[in-house]
């Protein structure tokens, strides 16, 4: 009753509820928002997708890959807009990083690594994998655009039994690595990204006001010495801030949703993308509960 009652205080014009059967019976209401415990998002997100409406659904799209394919099924037959919230992907520095990966602005990707921690609340629900991983996963999936070939993944819990506070996560592509640090168990808040590639490097950090940044640095082999692997010269060039609009992602992500609605569009984040997040997911924590075996994934 609590946050029914805050509810109304944010949102004085809207109507609340504790029941969800009377969300899906009213006949004013077209799309629904999936924001609850990962747990239920299967059960919730099928019942309003039976029962016609819309529906944008939290990361992640579940907590295994059998019922997230059910919510992708269950859409598909009953031909509504569906998307997961990915909300990294609406993120215009991200935007702007992916326009650099794929114009070849950085070269030949080499590897990304990425880092999501901070001293934040403790979860009994979901582990650091589950909680924090849709983020960095779905822009590695967003940037490297294929699937990895094998996932690893090695944690620790520390705070509760079982649901690990602290995990790594490496995912090997072909001829791309990339490696992610997950965790709620941290000296300092970090949300960053950064792209290796051969011609220069880029970084997003999303803790600063100037989140993207390109380094014009690596290593330079000359075309006089391109038989002879040991001939290589060190650049050290500048630092570059990329201009990027200060937009919020959520706002972003939820007009891009009413817009699919609207104009009949399959969503940038669509329930495919979410199935595949989560299969990445699964195979870590798969790697996670056998102590770090790799696990091969089939395309």
């Amino acid at each position: 009753m609590a946050t029914l009652a805050r509810a109304s205080r944010i949102a004085p014009g809207a109507r609340v509820t504790e029941r969800y059967a009377e969300v899906l019976s009213a006949r004013d209401v077209d799309a629904v928002v999936i924001a609850t415990p990962a747990k239920t998002h299967a059960e919730l997100a099928i019942a309003a997708i039976r029962s016609g409406r819309h529906v944008l659904i939290e990361k992640p799209l579940a907590l295994s890959y059998d019922d997230a394919a059910q919510i992708v099924a269950a859409a598909e037959t009953a031909g509504v807009v569906a998307m997961v919230g990915h909300l990294m992907v609406y993120h215009p520095a991200v935007q702007a990083l992916t326009q650099l990966v794929r114009t070849g602005e950085l070269g030949e990707i080499y590897y990304l690594s990425s880092c999501r921690a901070n001293l934040g609340r403790a979860r009994s629900d979901e582990n650091a994998l589950w909680s924090f991983g849709p983020h960095d996963l779905s822009m590695i999936d967003l940037l490297v655009h294929r699937a990895p070939t094998s996932v690893t993944a090695r944690g620790e819990s520390y705070l509760r039994p079982g649901i690990a506070d602290v995990v790594f996560v490496n995912l090997a592509f072909e001829k791309v690595m990339a490696q992610v640090h997950l965790s709620w168990l941290n000296p300092r808040k970090e949300r960053r990204l950064v792209v290796v590639g051969s011609k220069k490097m880029a970084e997003f950090d999303d803790c600063s006001d100037q989140p993207l940044r390109i380094y014009d640095r690596g290593y330079d082999r000359p075309s006089e010495f391109a038989d002879f692997a040991e001939y290589l010269t060190l650049r050290n060039g500048e630092v570059s801030v990329v201009p990027v609009a200060l937009a919020e992602p959520l706002y972003a992500e939820v007009q891009h949703f009413l817009e699919c609605i609207t104009e009949r569009r399959v969503p940038t984040t669509d329930l495919h993308s979410g199935l595949r997040i989560v299969s990445w997911l699964a195979a870590a924590q798969d790697s996670l509960d056998h102590g770090g075996v790799p696990v091969r994934m089939t395309s």
